[in-house]
C-alpha cells in the first residue's frame, strides 16, 4: 500500500506542496486539509458590480530571478498563459515609485543617473551612500536588525526612509525589529561574500541552470517587473484545485484541524472535528505558531520555537474612483513610519493593470493600513469596525493623491495575523526546529510564509521544496 501525505493549509503553499506531490512520476496519496471554505489563503480577488477586479491581498508577482521562472513555469503548466498581464519594463508602473514624505509625493531615482542628482527626500545624491557601502567594512554579528544594517552600510536617511517604507511595505513591520538575514537574504549574503551590497549584487552568487519556456522568455525580453492575471490573482489558486481534483487528490475544505497525534507505528493521526485522517507524512502549510498548539506533546521542544514566530495584522482598503486621475503614474508610494503611523503605502492599481478597471472608466486604488497603529489598538482591545478604516483610508488618499471626493465603491478587510515578522534571530529558531525534526525523524515538513519568504513566489518554492524533500528528490537550486 503507497504512503499517505497530508497537507495541511490550502493557502499557495499547501497548494504548490500538494501539486508537486501529485505530479510526481509515483505520486503517494494526498489529502489536503483546508480549515475554512475556500481555498487560496489570503490570495483573494472580488469582482465589483461593474467588472473592475479588487485584489483583497497579493495583487502582482514579481518574475526575476528563479524563482520567478519557476512560477511563470507553473502558470504555463496550468495552461494560464493567455490569462497574464505583464507589467513590462517601459510602463510607468515599472519604471515609477514613490515615497510620501513631508506631505509630498517624491520619485525614488532609478538608473545611475538618478543617483548621481539631488533626489528629495535625501539631502543627498544616492551616489554617497552607494560610495559609503563601498567602503564599511562586513559586519561581524550573525544576524542585525534591517535599520541597523542600513544605517551601518548606507547611512540614516536610507535608513529611515527608504529601509523603514520597505519594510512596511513587505512586511507590514519595523525595521528596528525585522531581521536583515531573514528579511532581506541576498543584501545579508552580499555583504558577507563580496563587503558590499552593491558588489553583491552586481556580482552576484553565481547563475546556477536557468529554466525556460515560452513566458520565461517573452518576461525576460519585455523586462517585467510583475505580472497579474485577467481575473484576479485568485485565478491561480482556483486553477490549482482544478489540476489536484483531476490527479486525484482529496481537497478537504472546512475541516479544522484540531490535534496532531504520534501513533506507536510511527504514522500521524490527524483529528478534525468530527472525524480523523492517517498520514505517513504531514507537510504543514498553516502558520507555525498555529502549527505549534497542534503538536504533540513529543515535540514540546519544537512547539516552543514555533511559537515565537508570530505575524501582525494588515487592513486592506479598496477605493474606486469615477473621473478621477492621479497627480502621478507610477506603481504606488510608500509611507515612512516617520511620516504617518497608520498607512503603509497606496498601490495605484489601474496603473498597473487597466485591464482589470471594469466597464466604466474609473481608478482604483488599495491603501494599506498597519504598523504599530494597529498593533497599538489591537493590543488595547479596541474594535477596528470598517467605518474607521474606510475613514483613515479616505482620508489618505485626499492628503497624498488629493482625492477629495467620495469613492464610488468601497471594500475593507482587515487580515489578521496575515503577515510573518521575522524579527532578529529568526534563522536560529528555523535551524532549532530543523535539528529537532531531524534528530527525532519526525514526518514532519514545515512550509508557508513563516519560514523563507512572504512573497506568492516564496510560498510557491516552499510548498516545492516541502514536496521534493517528501519524496526524496533534492530541490533544485
Amino acid at each position: 500500500m503507497g504512503r499517505t501525505v497530508v497537507v495541511l493549509g490550502g493557502g499557495i503553499s499547501g497548494l504548490a506542496a500538494s501539486y508537486y506531490l501529485s505530479r510526481a512520476p509515483c505520486p503517494p496519496k494526498v489529502v489536503l486539509v483546508e480549515g475554512s471554505e475556500r481555498l487560496g489563503g489570503w490570495i483573494r480577488s472580488v469582482r465589483g458590480p461593474d467588472g473592475a477586479i479588487f485584489e483583497l491581498g497579493p495583487r502582482g508577482i514579481r518574475p526575476a530571478g528563479a524563482l520567478g521562472a519557476r512560477t511563470l513555469l507553473l502558470i504555463s503548466e496550468l495552461g494560464l498563459d493567455s490569462e497574464v498581464l505583464p507589467v513590462r519594463g517601459d510602463h510607468p508602473a515599472a519604471q515609477n515609485r514613490f515615497l510620501y514624505v513631508g506631505g509630498a509625493l517624491h520619485a525614488l531615482p532609478s538608473g545611475i543617473r538618478g543617483l548621481l542628482r539631488p533626489s528629495p527626500p535625501f539631502s543627498k545624491p544616492l551616489f554617497w551612500a552607494g560610495l559609503r557601502d563601498l567602503t564599511t567594512p562586513r559586519g561581524k554579528d550573525p544576524d542585525e536588525t534591517v535599520h541597523s544594517f542600513a544605517q551601518r552600510r548606507l547611512g540614516p536617511e536610507v535608513a529611515s526612509l527608504a529601509m523603514d517604507s520597505l519594510c512596511r511595505g513587505v512586511f507590514a513591520g519595523n525595521s528596528r525589529e525585522l531581521s536583515i538575514r531573514s528579511c532581506f537574504p541576498s543584501l545579508f549574503q552580499a555583504e558577507q561574500t563580496h563587503r558590499s551590497i552593491l558588489l553583491g549584487l552586481l556580482l552576484g552568487a553565481g547563475r546556477g541552470p536557468q529554466l525556460d519556456s515560452a513566458l520565461i522568455r517573452q518576461a525576460r525580453a519585455e523586462r517585467w517587473s510583475q505580472w497579474s492575471l485577467r481575473g484576479g490573482l485568485e485565478t491561480l489558486p482556483q486553477a490549482l484545485n482544478a489540476h489536484l481534483t483531476s490527479r486525484g487528490v482529496s481537497v478537504l475544505q472546512g475541516q479544522p484541524v484540531c490535534g496532531l497525534s504520534l501513533q506507536a507505528e510511527g504514522r500521524w493521526k490527524v483529528s478534525l472535528e468530527d472525524s480523523s485522517l492517517e498520514a505517513d507524512h504531514i507537510i504543514s502549510a498553516i502558520p507555525a505558531s498555529v502549527l505549534s498548539k497542534l503538536l504533540p506533546a513529543e515535540a514540546a521542544p519544537l512547539a516552543r520555537a514555533l511559537s515565537t514566530i508570530t505575524a501582525v495584522s494588515v487592513a486592506v482598503v479598496n477605493l474606486q474612483y469615477r473621473g478621477a486621475r492621479l497627480p502621478v503614474q507610477g506603481f504606488g508610494h510608500l509611507v515612512p513610519s516617520s511620516e504617518d503611523p497608520v498607512i503603509l503605502g497606496i498601490v495605484y492599481d489601474s496603473v498597473a493593470f487597466p485591464e482589470q478597471d471594469g466597464s466604466l472608466p474609473g481608478l482604483r486604488l488599495t491603501v494599506m493600513l498597519g504598523g504599530s497603529w494597529l498593533q497599538t489598538l489591537e493590543a488595547r482591545g479596541c474594535v477596528l469596525s470598517q467605518e474607521l478604516l474606510q475613514q483613515e483610508a479616505e482620508k489618505a488618499a485626499a492628503t497624498q493623491l488629493g482625492l477629495n471626493e467620495p469613492p464610488s465603491h468601497c471594500l475593507v478587510h482587515l487580515h489578521k495575523n496575515s503577515i510573518p515578522q521575522y524579527t532578529l534571530g529568526h534563522w536560529q529558531k528555523l535551524e532549532s526546529a530543523a535539528q529537532f525534526l531531524a534528530a527525532q525523524k519526525l514526518p514532519l515538513t514545515l512550509a508557508g510564509a513563516s519560514y523563507e519568504g512572504v512573497a506568492v513566489n516564496d510560498c510557491i518554492e516552499s510548498g516545492r521544496q516541502a514536496a521534493a524533500r517528501v519524496l526524496g528528490t533534492e530541490p533544485n537550486s
